[in-house]
């Protein structure tokens, strides 16, 4: 699943290359699922909206969207498409919305020409003013597309670039599971996923079973720390392509070449040679250095 490092990078290619631009029609597909709001009311919300602009928020790409000035297109997305069109016109969308995308496991985000060959697994398409496409494939429909009216969408916890000490130290006080569970509780924290939470305890010397409340305040403070710059290190270089990851081009990213422990079971650690290993936390693998983490 794309983290806070592919998300971001995801969110600031979409930014370059369709901020500003016009959403003049919508066409969703016809499985359920990828819709966690109405197909209705996404059509409604989307269409005759400028882009005003494309963030992040934990592990969703964010659309800022503002009345266009004109009204709907009747065209669909895809004329020759054989699944529904959903061009619903009977609520009045806010001037202020969101659209709110999540990658699931598998989800991308292509911009493309009108020809350009419809991918399997394309659950939206919204045909722009400029003349191209943005798209919505993910093949195991683990990725959601919702909307918000009026604009205030909020996604968990806090967010772990700008998280100050003082409130990182208060997530942990008292909690008896595992630091690693803690760091992925995306009430606690936002975008922390697993492949950053094994790199960033890693960088700050801690065990992924040991318990949250057990860790002193220089730890903490060296977890921070340590998150924070394993997640700008993993940004700079376009995330971790370890699955079929790619960014709003197209691109791999570069940020897998650096891993230190995880996907590395059984490698030499890069410190101290020892073996890294591999448990199970909670249902999710967790890859340390035995020796170089307490």
């Amino acid at each position: 699943m794309p983290e806070l490092p592919e998300v971001e990078t995801i969110a600031r290619g979409l930014a370059k290359r369709v901020a500003g631009d016009v959403i003049e029609s919508v066409w969703l597909g016809s499985k359920p699922e990828p819709l966690k709001s109405p197909a209705t009311e996404i059509a409604a919300t989307l269409e005759s909206k400028r882009i005003q602009s494309v963030g992040r928020m934990g592990k969703h790409i964010v659309f800022d969207l503002h009345d266009a000035g004109y009204p709907p297109s009747a065209r669909s997305a895809h004329p020759k498409s054989k699944s529904r069109v959903t061009a619903a016109r009977t609520k009045t969308a806010s001037s202020h919305a969101q659209w709110i995308v999540h990658l699931g496991m598998t989800g991308r985000m292509e911009v493309c020409s009108p020809g350009a060959e419809i991918a399997k697994h394309t659950h939206a398409i919204l045909r722009l003013a400029s003349g191209r496409e943005l798209r919505f494939v993910d093949p195991r429909r683990f990725g959601r597309l919702s909307v918000v009216r009026n604009g205030d969408f909020e996604a968990g916890g806090f967010e772990p670039l700008d998280v100050e000490l003082e409130n990182f130290t208060r997530l942990f006080r008292g909690r008896k599971t595992p630091i690693k569970s803690a760091l992925l509780n995306q009430k606690l924290l936002r975008g922390v996923g697993n492949i950053y939470a094994d790199e960033a305890l890693f960088r700050a010397g801690i065990r992924p079973r040991r318990r949250a409340a057990s860790l002193t305040q220089e730890q903490l403070a060296k977890l921070l720390a340590a998150i924070k710059e394993v997640l700008k290190e993993a940004i700079a270089l376009g995330g971790s392509s370890i699955s079929d990851y790619v960014d709003a081009d197209g691109e791999e990213g570069f940020f897998q070449l650096q891993h230190r422990v995880y996907g590395r079971e059984g490698e030499p650690c890069v410190v101290c040679k020892t073996p890294v290993k591999r448990v199970v936390i909670a249902g999710r693998s967790s890859h340390y250095c035995p020796a170089c983490q307490k």
